[in-house]
């Protein structure tokens, strides 16, 4: 991830059509996974992380409130997200469950 090709998001693009699928990463740089969907809107908003596997395949989906991630798009127009939680820290959040 180029951190110099990144645009934040606005308010306004932080929606459930625009983020779902965008890959995680963390504070160095490592995939810890993807938006699989999201809960609720505004500040309230939580977005359901799908960490390892494949999404919908063993992956392990956990809950991170939307203020916890800073998402941007890269120079290709990609959507994409930093935590500065490790893998670790995700893995022990409890898991989601529809």
């Amino acid at each position: 991830m180029d951190d110099a090709a990144q645009t934040p998001l606005g308010s306004d693009e932080l929606t459930s059509g625009i983020l779902k699928g965008a890959t995680i990463y963390g504070a160095h740089g490592a995939v810890m996974g993807h938006v699989s969907h999201l809960h609720g809107s505004g500040a309230a908003c939580q977005v359901i992380v799908e960490l390892g596997g494949l999404p919908g395949h063993g992956a392990r989906p956990v809950v991170v409130g939307l203020g916890q991630l800073s998402f941007t798009r890269n120079a290709q127009g990609q959507v994409q997200a930093v935590t500065v939680w490790t893998r670790d820290q995700l893995l022990a959040m409890p898991m989601h469950v529809d």
